[in-house]
Protein backbone atom coordinates (compact mmCIF):
# COMPACT_ATOMS: atom_id res chain seq x y z
CA UNK A 1 0.00 0.00 0.00
CA UNK A 2 3.25 2.12 0.53
CA UNK A 3 4.11 1.99 -3.27
CA UNK A 4 3.54 5.49 -5.41
CA UNK A 5 1.00 5.06 -7.92
CA UNK A 6 2.90 6.87 -10.89
CA UNK A 7 2.34 6.15 -14.52
CA UNK A 8 4.17 7.88 -17.58
CA UNK A 9 1.98 8.30 -21.56
CA UNK A 10 2.85 9.57 -24.74
CA UNK A 11 0.34 9.84 -27.33
CA UNK A 12 1.20 11.13 -30.89
CA UNK A 13 -1.88 11.33 -33.38
CA UNK A 14 -1.81 13.79 -37.04
CA UNK A 15 -3.44 15.62 -34.93
CA UNK A 16 -2.06 16.50 -31.29
CA UNK A 17 1.32 15.17 -29.87
CA UNK A 18 1.07 14.59 -25.55
CA UNK A 19 3.30 13.63 -23.15
CA UNK A 20 2.01 13.01 -19.41
CA UNK A 21 3.19 12.11 -16.47
CA UNK A 22 0.89 11.29 -13.06
CA UNK A 23 1.85 10.46 -9.22
CA UNK A 24 -1.67 10.35 -7.75
CA UNK A 25 0.23 9.84 -4.41
CA UNK A 26 1.72 13.44 -5.10
CA UNK A 27 1.81 16.89 -2.95
CA UNK A 28 -0.08 18.30 -5.89
CA UNK A 29 2.63 19.80 -8.15
CA UNK A 30 2.45 20.34 -11.79
CA UNK A 31 3.86 21.76 -14.55
CA UNK A 32 1.26 21.48 -17.64
CA UNK A 33 1.73 23.13 -21.38
CA UNK A 34 -1.41 22.42 -23.28
CA UNK A 35 -0.95 25.79 -25.53
CA UNK A 36 -4.30 26.80 -24.16
CA UNK A 37 -4.13 29.23 -20.88
CA UNK A 38 -7.39 28.45 -19.34
CA UNK A 39 -7.43 24.88 -19.97
CA UNK A 40 -3.67 24.95 -17.79
CA UNK A 41 -5.61 26.49 -15.18
CA UNK A 42 -7.61 24.53 -14.68
CA UNK A 43 -5.46 21.23 -14.82
CA UNK A 44 -2.80 23.08 -12.34
CA UNK A 45 -5.75 23.15 -10.30
CA UNK A 46 -7.47 19.62 -10.63
CA UNK A 47 -3.50 18.63 -10.06
CA UNK A 48 -3.28 20.69 -6.62
CA UNK A 49 -6.46 20.04 -5.14
CA UNK A 50 -6.45 16.39 -5.89
CA UNK A 51 -2.65 16.19 -4.57
CA UNK A 52 -1.75 14.57 -7.94
CA UNK A 53 1.53 15.70 -9.33
CA UNK A 54 0.88 16.31 -13.12
CA UNK A 55 3.69 16.78 -15.81
CA UNK A 56 1.92 17.74 -19.39
CA UNK A 57 3.32 19.05 -22.76
CA UNK A 58 0.53 19.05 -25.19
CA UNK A 59 1.15 20.61 -28.69
CA UNK A 60 -2.30 20.54 -30.61
CA UNK A 61 -3.85 21.21 -34.25
CA UNK A 62 -4.85 25.08 -32.57
CA UNK A 63 -4.62 26.61 -35.71
CA UNK A 64 -8.19 24.90 -36.13
CA UNK A 65 -9.68 25.34 -32.18
CA UNK A 66 -8.92 23.91 -29.28
CA UNK A 67 -10.95 20.65 -29.48
CA UNK A 68 -8.50 18.02 -30.12
CA UNK A 69 -6.34 19.11 -27.70
CA UNK A 70 -8.81 19.24 -24.99
CA UNK A 71 -10.57 15.86 -25.89
CA UNK A 72 -6.88 13.67 -26.57
CA UNK A 73 -5.21 15.48 -22.92
CA UNK A 74 -8.35 14.19 -21.33
CA UNK A 75 -7.68 10.85 -23.13
CA UNK A 76 -4.14 9.94 -22.07
CA UNK A 77 -4.74 11.75 -18.54
CA UNK A 78 -7.61 9.14 -18.23
CA UNK A 79 -4.79 6.14 -19.90
CA UNK A 80 -2.17 7.34 -16.79
CA UNK A 81 -4.96 7.49 -14.60
CA UNK A 82 -6.17 3.81 -14.67
CA UNK A 83 -2.56 2.79 -15.20
CA UNK A 84 -1.64 4.54 -12.08
CA UNK A 85 -4.46 3.45 -9.88
CA UNK A 86 -3.39 -0.28 -10.67
CA UNK A 87 -6.04 -3.21 -9.17
CA UNK A 88 -7.69 -0.71 -7.64
CA UNK A 89 -7.16 -2.84 -4.39
CA UNK A 90 -7.64 -1.12 -1.25
CA UNK A 91 -8.69 2.14 -2.48
CA UNK A 92 -11.93 3.97 -1.23
CA UNK A 93 -13.31 4.01 -5.04
CA UNK A 94 -16.41 6.63 -4.00
CA UNK A 95 -15.58 9.86 -3.76
CA UNK A 96 -17.79 13.31 -3.44
CA UNK A 97 -17.31 16.59 -2.97
CA UNK A 98 -19.50 20.65 -3.20
CA UNK A 99 -16.82 23.11 -3.88
CA UNK A 100 -17.79 27.06 -4.13
CA UNK A 101 -16.64 29.18 -5.98
CA UNK A 102 -18.04 32.38 -4.78
CA UNK A 103 -21.42 32.45 -6.23
CA UNK A 104 -20.40 29.43 -7.87
CA UNK A 105 -20.99 25.84 -6.47
CA UNK A 106 -20.64 22.45 -8.53
CA UNK A 107 -20.71 19.13 -6.91
CA UNK A 108 -18.41 16.00 -8.35
CA UNK A 109 -19.34 12.20 -7.32
CA UNK A 110 -16.81 9.58 -8.47
CA UNK A 111 -16.96 5.89 -8.49
CA UNK A 112 -13.98 3.94 -9.79
CA UNK A 113 -15.96 1.35 -11.02
CA UNK A 114 -14.48 -0.39 -13.99
CA UNK A 115 -17.20 0.98 -16.02
CA UNK A 116 -17.15 4.37 -17.78
CA UNK A 117 -20.06 7.52 -17.85
CA UNK A 118 -20.25 10.49 -17.66
CA UNK A 119 -23.15 12.49 -16.27
CA UNK A 120 -22.93 16.09 -17.02
CA UNK A 121 -25.16 18.91 -15.90
CA UNK A 122 -23.17 22.37 -16.56
CA UNK A 123 -24.14 25.23 -18.16
CA UNK A 124 -21.83 28.20 -18.77
CA UNK A 125 -23.50 31.23 -19.30
CA UNK A 126 -20.88 32.42 -22.72
CA UNK A 127 -19.17 30.18 -25.16
CA UNK A 128 -15.80 31.11 -24.07
CA UNK A 129 -13.45 31.95 -21.51
CA UNK A 130 -10.05 33.35 -22.73
CA UNK A 131 -9.23 31.06 -25.76
CA UNK A 132 -11.35 28.23 -24.15
CA UNK A 133 -14.69 27.10 -26.19
CA UNK A 134 -16.76 26.07 -22.98
CA UNK A 135 -18.26 23.33 -24.35
CA UNK A 136 -15.05 21.90 -24.37
CA UNK A 137 -14.89 21.07 -20.39
CA UNK A 138 -17.36 18.32 -21.39
CA UNK A 139 -14.95 17.11 -24.11
CA UNK A 140 -12.46 16.75 -21.64
CA UNK A 141 -14.38 14.90 -18.84
CA UNK A 142 -15.95 12.78 -21.04
CA UNK A 143 -13.06 11.42 -22.68
CA UNK A 144 -11.40 11.60 -18.92
CA UNK A 145 -14.10 9.55 -17.89
CA UNK A 146 -14.00 7.06 -20.56
CA UNK A 147 -10.16 6.43 -20.39
CA UNK A 148 -9.95 5.98 -16.81
CA UNK A 149 -13.07 3.56 -16.61
CA UNK A 150 -14.82 5.75 -14.28
CA UNK A 151 -18.61 6.65 -13.31
CA UNK A 152 -18.46 10.46 -12.97
CA UNK A 153 -21.57 12.94 -12.22
CA UNK A 154 -20.52 16.72 -11.90
CA UNK A 155 -22.94 19.58 -11.27
CA UNK A 156 -23.22 22.92 -11.60
CA UNK A 157 -25.94 23.78 -8.73
CA UNK A 158 -24.96 27.93 -8.86
CA UNK A 159 -23.05 30.15 -10.65
CA UNK A 160 -23.34 33.10 -12.99
CA UNK A 161 -19.47 33.73 -13.48
CA UNK A 162 -18.29 31.16 -16.26
CA UNK A 163 -14.48 31.42 -14.87
CA UNK A 164 -15.97 30.36 -11.07
CA UNK A 165 -18.07 27.80 -13.06
CA UNK A 166 -15.07 25.79 -14.52
CA UNK A 167 -12.98 26.03 -11.73
CA UNK A 168 -15.62 25.23 -9.30
CA UNK A 169 -16.04 21.66 -11.54
CA UNK A 170 -12.54 21.29 -11.63
CA UNK A 171 -12.09 21.61 -8.06
CA UNK A 172 -14.53 19.20 -7.27
CA UNK A 173 -13.72 16.92 -9.14
CA UNK A 174 -10.24 16.82 -7.88
CA UNK A 175 -11.24 16.81 -4.58
CA UNK A 176 -13.24 14.03 -5.08
CA UNK A 177 -11.11 12.04 -7.13
CA UNK A 178 -8.43 12.67 -3.89
CA UNK A 179 -11.10 10.34 -1.70
CA UNK A 180 -11.65 8.01 -4.15
CA UNK A 181 -7.64 7.11 -4.97
CA UNK A 182 -7.09 7.26 -1.31
CA UNK A 183 -6.41 4.42 1.03
CA UNK A 184 -9.01 2.45 2.95
CA UNK A 185 -7.50 1.69 6.33
CA UNK A 186 -9.63 -1.16 7.47
CA UNK A 187 -10.05 -2.75 3.93
CA UNK A 188 -6.91 -4.73 4.36
CA UNK A 189 -6.24 -4.37 0.48
CA UNK A 190 -9.11 -6.08 -0.63
CA UNK A 191 -10.56 -5.21 -4.17
CA UNK A 192 -13.90 -2.48 -2.89
CA UNK A 193 -16.44 -4.72 -4.82
CA UNK A 194 -18.45 -7.61 -3.65
CA UNK A 195 -17.58 -9.25 -7.13
CA UNK A 196 -14.28 -9.25 -6.06
CA UNK A 197 -12.77 -7.22 -9.36
CA UNK A 198 -13.71 -3.73 -10.73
Amino acid sequence: MNDIRHASLHRATSETDITLALTLDGEGRSDVDSGIGFFDHMLTALAKHGGFNLDLKAKGDLHIDGHHTVEDVGIVFGQAFRQAIGDKRGIERFGHALVPLDEALCEAVVDISGRPYLAWNVIFPREKIGMMDTELFEEFFRAFAMSAHIALHLTCKAGTNAHHIAESGFKAVARALKVAVSHDPRSAGAIPSTKGVL
